[in-house]
């Protein structure tokens, strides 16, 4: 074991009990998910964050690769009561701090009272608070990480067949493997392209729907992945995810707004509004959209209003602000995968108001 600290932008300084050796500095979250800590942990939407678990005991079943959402873990840290020697040998290989022995409940309770905030963490057997304090010094805010869709996006053009029914334009913002897999079962081919990529390739693919994944992050920052939403809308069946929703609303006229301190758990109830239905779902955003622009609301956040399904039928446009693949959560929504597929068969062209 050894030393830890960890500085919030509160001014607070905790020491903790040091398991994974390192500094680094990020956006303090917390996820409420009791299980799916593997599948949480390698969810490209945590770039750039510093991961708290509010469930007690992380680790309990292992670590199992055909578990992952991606190729690495994102959070530039993370925090729980308790790890597990497996979990922690995990963070060691990628070279990501944790630390544990942590009072989880009160730090959960600051970042709903006071909102996520930067916070500094320096792991190892010579660390001081004031290296905690400097990683907090130099700590980015998330609109500040212009960038991050380079951290997280594909570099090249990557296809995964699913038989060939639909072909499916799937621009990677960070998208969760789930994404891929949902669409593969329903018979279709997706093609994982880099989050800017020109609109030339998109309309040599001549796929069936473009589709704009989650990922990290302030969605102003895709600008690219918007561009592309202005220049085929009406054109193509468009569909989103979390952060994809938001650029999609962006791109119609709509606006976003940063959380206080977002939506990140398997317990989010959602009602629709046509039918009045309320389904439980996996969320992880810390952004969300505040006008829908040419979209409408058809699904709200029980909890607090917020915008949770967007569509417009004549512009052949769907999206989600939750995560209908889940892992980890409830398979509740799992329909919006057919939903999605089932606009191929509308070819009517639409066209955008001014």
């Amino acid at each position: 074991m050894s030393d830890a600290y960890l500085a919030l932008e509160d001014g607070r300084v905790i020491e903790a009990r040091g398991r994974a050796s390192g500094r680094t500095r990020g956006e303090l979250v917390f996820t409420t998910a009791y299980t799916g800590y593997e599948e949480s942990l390698t969810d490209p939407s945590y770039e750039e964050q510093v991961l708290t678990f509010s469930y007690p005991l992380i680790g309990n079943y292992g670590v199992r690769e055909e578990r992952f959402e991606s190729d690495r873990i994102h959070p530039r840290a993370a925090i729980a009561r308790e790890f597990t020697d497996d979990v922690v040998e995990w963070f060691d290989s990628e070279d990501v701090p944790a630390i544990d022995h942590i009072d989880t409940r009160d730090l959960v309770t600051a970042v709903r009272e006071e909102g996520a905030m930067k916070c500094g963490i320096a792991v190892g057997d010579d660390v001081t608070p004031e290296d905690a304090k400097e990683e907090l010094a130099n700590c980015k805010g998330m609109s500040e990480h212009t960038e991050i869709g380079a951290q997280v996006s594909t570099v090249d053009h990557e296809t995964y067949e699913g038989g060939g029914e639909t072909d499916v334009a799937l621009v990677d913002c960070g998208a969760k493997m789930s994404i891929v897999d949902s669409l593969n079962e329903r018979g279709a081919d997706v093609h994982v392209l880099p989050h800017d990529i020109d609109a030339e390739t998109i309309e040599a693919l001549d796929s069936d729907v473009l589709f704009i994944s989650n990922g990290p992050g302030d969605p102003a920052n895709f600008t690219q992945a918007q561009s592309l939403v202005e220049e085929f809308v009406g054109e193509i069946p468009l569909a989103g995810i979390c952060l994809g929703q938001q650029v999609i609303a962006r791109a119609l006229g709509g606006t976003t707004e940063k959380m206080a301190f977002g939506h990140r758990g398997v317990n989010q109830p959602v009602r629709d509004l046509n039918t009045g239905k309320v389904v439980m779902t996996t969320q992880n955003h810390g952004y969300t959209v505040g006008k829908p622009g040419d979209l409408n609301v058809t699904q709200v956040n029980v909890n607090d209003d917020t915008a949770e399904g967007l569509e417009n039928d004549d512009l052949n446009v769907i999206t989600r602000q939750y995560h209908p693949e889940a892992h980890p959560g409830p398979n509740d929504s799992l329909d919006f995968f057919d939903d999605v597929l089932a606009m191929t068969e509308n070819e009517t062209k639409a066209v955008v108001s001014d």
